[in-house]
């Protein structure tokens, strides 16, 4: 009997999986850079929450999280970051624009800020786990603080592309720049004050489909056999 109902169950998972699957393929297919988004419509709050969630949920080196997301809706704001950032209408057109913005450092304090939370959160202290700490602590504040930022760097673009992954599916438009200087809108946010650097951003908005060169343009990518290797 469990056997029958488990067996009978498996295939309406397996389908409901690949649903899902198909789905969030079609979103990514849909998505593009936006170039012209009307700034007449705005993002729902509540997609750019859980647009927010994905880009926290995603995975980073040890779990250190060595970054942070501004979200910045200000106009006035907004206004004073567009010549910045090569003037590109996004910036200003989009409803949200958040700033990836990374550690400029690892220090003592925050390692054990992160550790400290997870055995909080866990309601435990491993001994392993300790060890653990003690290695990353002998480690990461000696390194240079250069090579510290560019690691954590990488780690933003982890949640960038879960951020653009979750907007895809919430048929939300994004267009991730790097095109904008980095210390200016550091000074704009003051982000030095916060031990922070801007890495890249992510303008949120809705194409403009009848301005938008690229709304119809189909999609470009390198066949599979020239992009995926299989050893």
């Amino acid at each position: 009997m469990n056997q029958s109902v488990t067996q009978s169950s498996y295939p309406a998972h397996a389908e409901v999986q690949t649903f899902s699957s198909e789905v969030l393929l079609k979103k990514l297919q849909w998505r593009y850079a936006t170039k012209k988004m009307d700034p007449t419509k705005a993002v729902p709050q509540s997609k750019v929450e859980r647009i927010l969630e994905a880009a926290n949920l995603a995975p980073t080196s040890s779990g250190l999280q060595p970054y942070e997301i501004i979200v910045v809706t200000n106009k006035f704001v907004l206004e004073k970051i567009k010549p910045i950032a090569w003037n590109q209408g996004q910036i200003t057109d989009g409803s949200h624009l958040l700033v990836f913005a990374a550690w400029d450092n690892y220090t003592v304090e925050r390692i054990n800020m992160m550790f400290d939370l997870t055995n909080t959160v866990r309601g435990t202290t491993p001994e392993g786990w300790e060890n653990y700490r003690q290695l990353l602590l002998n480690t990461y504040p000696q390194r240079d603080a250069e090579v510290n930022h560019q690691h954590a760097a990488r780690q933003a673009y982890i949640g960038l592309s879960a951020a653009m992954t979750a907007a895809a599916f919430e048929e939300v438009d994004s267009t991730p720049m790097e095109g904008f200087d980095p210390k200016a809108l550091d000074e704009i946010l003051n982000l030095g004050e916060r031990g922070l650097r801007s890495v890249v951003i992510l303008p949120l908005g809705y194409r403009d489909i009848d301005k938008d060169w690229l709304v119809n343009l189909p999609k470009v990518r390198r066949p599979r056999k020239q992009f995926i290797t299989e050893v």
